[in-house]
């Protein structure tokens, strides 16, 4: 399945991130999506995922245990590594600072959600500027569209999960209608993508 709006990105930028925003149907997309990441994917992976304030801790050691990569809990402060897939802390925004390192707060809800995906997807876009990826996966509310927005307008790139393939269509329909994003695809297809842009190589949809 595929819906891209460019058949190829022949661009060479390096990107040096990729945030996430995920809600309803999250556990199985990340499930699938992360554990196909090899253990030398060369950029960090920032995700805001709307979770049960309990369900935190647990979601981090599942997909530990299928991971590659190092996953946690993004932490007040911390320097923001390579190859290291950081989780939102339930009840926290999660955002990224200029100097690359991030900051928790417990401002008010956005998008009647704290973590709030498009508070991450904002400040991210203006720490990464154009050498950040955004992507929409799986969800039933809007939260991210504004966010995700906001990259492609500082030069990022777009990237919303096809909502054919979403268990929950709402956050991809909403963040196409919001902006003009670079690629629409499955998950599977999201995987290639984000193994071949790591690498510094073209994308192309086959």
């Amino acid at each position: 399945m595929e819906r891209s709006l460019n058949t190829s990105l022949k661009e060479k930028r390096v990107y040096q991130a990729v945030v996430i925003g995920v809600s309803a149907g999250g556990f199985a997309a990340l499930s699938f999506l992360l554990p196909s990441l090899p253990e030398d994917f060369s950029l960090p992976v920032i995700i805001v995922q709307h979770l049960h304030p309990a369900s935190g801790s647990y979601i981090v050691q599942h997909l530990n245990n299928k991971c590659s990569l190092i996953v946690k809990q993004a932490d007040e402060k911390e320097s923001i590594k390579p190859g290291t897939v950081y989780l939102a802390s339930p009840n926290y925004h999660l955002l990224v600072e200029e100097d690359r390192t991030f900051s928790l707060t417990v401002d008010n809800r956005v998008n009647y959600a704290r973590p709030s995906i498009d508070v991450l997807f904002e400040t991210a876009a203006r720490a990464y500027g154009e050498k950040l990826i955004g992507i929409i996966l799986t969800g039933s509310n809007n939260d991210g569209s504004k966010g995700l927005k906001r990259i492609k307008e500082g030069g990022g790139l777009a990237v919303v999960q096809d909502p054919l393939d979403a268990e929950v269509d709402s956050m991809p329909r909403a963040a196409l209608a919001a902006t003009a994003v670079d690629f629409i695809l499955s998950l599977e297809q999201i995987a290639s993508f984000l193994m071949s842009l790591s690498k510094g190589k073209s994308y192309e949809n086959k």
